[in-house]
């Protein structure tokens, strides 16, 4: 039998093969453009997502028996405002994720309506990105549009009905939406009398791993693939990179270095950060999970070596580095905000420390120390919890830099094991695609018999040390900032 997971990312949708074994047999990357239409906005064309993913479809499955091919599953970018009319066209482009438009709607609802009653409704405070500000700036600013919607969805859950006819969300995705109440796993009354949207509004509520529906004759017939092709409904990219990681049961951990970077938490039972700092979220294992998220993780580093030194070639730019724990030159990785712990859209990145001998090496290896000490923030309040945490799974492009996990192991005092697969939303999606066929009877088992640790980078003492020190001196760095931003 052969699973496909979709990773709808922010730059590119990438699709997985994988067969019951849990072997890989194809990877496909589509990619599409991302606008800026004001400073500070983000945006994308869901036809271009469902173009690029048809394309991609065709292409994965060439070579391989598409009669094989029994399931589909995703993961996706979350917190996307997908505005559908009543004739399910796409009323305007999705504001994304990583949006900062929604300061004045983001204010009111942790102001007015309050963090207090927030957690209550949602289990969550609101922030920039979150979907509910994002229908209450369309509302303010688009009231003809706001008018027209019919369905909300999510970006992957826009797919999932491209492929299936289906309107259709999943608990882990819906959960940043600010209009799930988590812990009773139903839409909450009182943010839709917020946001006046109404439930038929909002799209009909999965498990992860259920299936939504079964592939539309004409999506068959465009790839090649089987009616019978069961449609999953998939996860948030956080949720689905962890199910890839084998971070699901109780006290698990996965850092993912993608475009954004995350620790994730896993817990069978619900909890809350009362100091609103980390996301209180259904996981795709139909458990829950607390969740710090920074916005730009690997990003920085792109940014970095791409726009500024102009090179591509990460690896050379790494080569030259080998100090750890000795730079005095700080970077605090904000490009697009900062989501946990701060909850700030208007943040930015900073290099501090640089004097006349400061090297190109040192700034480079700032940037990723700045991405793991700022990873490290959202660490030190779930030990302010009572979480204890020894060691963490690894994911995402940044992942694949030998340097940086070390620097992540070292910063965060914590053993980074390494898996087979380093493609952790596409590979959770194909996991929960074949969880949902019936390969497997759990999300845990699924975990258990694909998910390898091939690796294991140990901290090591002295260079703990060295770093607690630097770690030190970056925190006092944002609140020093704090009122310049």
């Amino acid at each position: 039998m052969l699973y496909i997971g979709i990773d709808l990312g922010t730059s590119a949708v990438k699709l997985l093969l994988m067969d019951e074994e849990g072997k890989i047999r194809n990877i496909v990357s589509k990619e599409y453009p991302l606008y800026f239409p004001h400073p500070g906005w983000s945006e994308q064309r869901p036809q271009d997502w469902y173009e690029k993913t048809i394309e991609g479809i065709k292409e994965l499955v060439e070579g391989a028996d598409a009669s094989e091919v029994k399931g589909i599953s995703f993961g996706g970018q979350m917190h996307g405002l997908v505005a559908l009319d009543e004739k399910d066209q796409v009323i305007r482009p999705a504001i994304l994720w990583n949006d900062g438009r929604t300061g004045k709607e983001t204010d009111y609802l942790n102001q007015e309506v309050g963090k207090e009653k927030l957690p209550e409704y949602t289990a969550n405070i609101a922030f920039a990105g979150f979907t509910a500000p994002k229908l209450l700036w369309m509302k303010e600013n688009e009231p003809e549009n706001f008018q027209k919607i019919n369905k909300i969805m999510l970006p992957k859950d826009y797919l999932a009905y491209c492929l299936s006819g289906v309107h259709c969300t999943d608990y882990s995705d819906a959960s940043g939406m600010l209009l799930l109440d988590v812990k009773n796993k139903c839409w909450s009354k009182p943010m839709m009398a917020i946001c006046q949207v109404r439930e038929e509004q909002l799209p009909k509520l999965y498990e992860s791993y259920e299936a939504v529906g079964t592939l539309k004759p004409e999506i068959a017939r465009a790839t090649g693939l089987s009616e019978s092709v069961r449609i999953i409904a998939g996860a948030g990219d956080n949720a689905a990179a962890a199910v890839g990681t084998g971070t699901v049961g109780d006290g698990m951990c996965n850092i993912s270095l993608g475009t954004s970077g995350t620790i994730f938490i896993s817990s069978r039972s619900f909890g809350v950060d009362e100091n609103n700092a980390l996301h209180s979220f259904a996981h795709a294992d139909g458990c829950y999970h607390l969740m710090g998220c920074m916005l730009s993780a690997a990003s920085c580093n792109k940014w970095w070596s791409e726009d500024i030194l102009r090179t591509k070639d990460f690896a050379a730019e790494q080569a030259g580095i080998t100090r750890l724990g000795e730079n005095q030159v700080f970077y605090l990785p904000y490009l697009m905000g900062e989501r946990s712990p701060h909850n700030n859209p208007n943040a930015r990145a900073v290099f501090f420390g640089m004097s006349m001998d400061t090297t190109r090496e040192e700034m480079t290896q700032a940037v990723l120390e700045g991405v793991a000490f700022a990873l490290r923030d959202s660490l030190e309040v779930a030990k302010s919890l009572g979480i204890k945490i020894e060691r963490t799974k690894i994911c995402g492009g940044g992942a694949k830099s030998p340097l940086w996990k070390k620097i992540i192991a070292n910063v965060m005092n914590l053993k980074v094991d390494v898996i087979g697969s380093e493609e952790g939303p596409g590979y959770g999606g194909a996991m929960l695609a074949a969880v949902g066929c019936g390969e497997f009877k759990s999300v845990e088992e699924a975990a258990e018999k694909l998910v390898k640790v091939v690796d294991t980078v140990e901290p090591e003492a002295e260079l703990v040390a060295k770093y607690e020190e630097r770690y030190q001196k970056f925190r006092k760095l944002y609140p020093a900032l704090e009122e310049v931003f």
